[in-house]
């Protein structure tokens, strides 16, 4: 890649008057050595498998194997449709769009790490709810998917988007992120906003540990989904609207690797702190182990 930086990545933009999306559509082909048709069909299928996943998720039986979760976006979606919620509106649809794809990843059906498992609810709710709304069509979400790339790319090799490495911060907060600076191009931003948004949604999420409550990647991983994909939604309009990331977001991206380092093994997807080891996080653990 011709970038490193979400600075380099803006700079590359504007020198070469593309989108992020269409730059890293021809960064990625240049790389893998394949052609661009090649690289926006499979990431076409990609957005596929989204898509059946929010479908699964609102509309199956997505009770995970432990039985601990499951269904819940099937709840906010009739809550939304029935009732004055306090969210609504499309920020309601994408939370509940995010808890389907991570509920069926939570019972074993298939979805794309964006980037990860356990933050896969994150772009999926955000691109169907905003592309239902808008009237986009698939293939302006899959540039967008490109543009997600692109910004996690740069976050990977530069911090982390394992929870393993960095907490919660690293998965959930690199997902919100990625969510954000796509959906503020995909709105018609410019590079720069899109990178001010990035760095918005990172420091919302600094710290955040990853505690999943019997080492399984449902609570509350689950429900984090959903509250990211409204936050980045947030972090999008608040750049639209000309909100800066006073703290640049390759700073930011750097404080989550000096975070994620510092941070103890027990908060390290290790459950072995955090709401994992609650009284009740202790028993359901208790419980899984007798059940096998």
């Amino acid at each position: 890649m011709n970038f490193q930086t979400l600075s380099q990545l803006a700079v590359l933009c504007e020198k070469r008057n593309l989108s992020i999306g269409a730059l890293m559509l021809e960064e990625q082909s240049a790389e893998s050595g394949r052609t661009q048709e090649q690289e926006f069909a499979k990431m076409s299928q990609y957005y596929g498998v989204m898509k059946e996943a929010v479908h699964r998720g609102m509309n199956e039986n997505t009770t995970s194997r432990s039985g601990l979760t499951g269904l819940d976006a099937q709840r906010v979606g009739a809550y939304n449709a029935a009732a004055e919620p306090c969210l609504g509106g499309a920020a309601g649809e994408a939370m509940a769009y995010a808890l389907a794809v991570s509920e069926v990843n939570a019972s074993m059906g298939r979805i794309i790490a964006t980037p990860t498992a356990g933050s896969c609810g994150i772009i999926p709710g955000v691109f169907l709810s905003c592309q239902q709304r808008f009237g986009w069509d698939d293939d302006f979400m899959v540039y967008g998917l490109f543009a997600a790339g692109a910004i996690g790319y740069v976050i990977a090799n530069n911090s982390f988007v394992s929870g393993a490495e960095g907490g919660c911060q690293a998965e959930v907060g690199s997902a919100i992120g990625m969510a954000a600076g796509a959906l503020t191009e995909l709105r018609g931003g410019t590079p720069a906003q899109a990178m001010h948004a990035v760095g918005l949604a990172l420091k919302n999420t600094l710290g955040l540990i990853c505690d999943p409550v019997g080492g399984l990647v449902e609570i509350p991983c689950i429900v984090r989904n959903g509250f990211g994909a409204v936050t980045a939604l947030a972090a999008a309009d608040m750049a639209l609207a000309g909100v800066r990331s006073v703290i640049p977001s390759d700073e930011v991206i750097k404080v989550m690797l000096e975070v994620g380092s510092a941070m103890p093994e027990k908060h390290r997807e290790t459950a072995g702190g955090g709401l994992a080891q609650t009284p009740t996080g202790r028993k359901i653990m208790e419980d899984l182990r007798r059940e096998k």
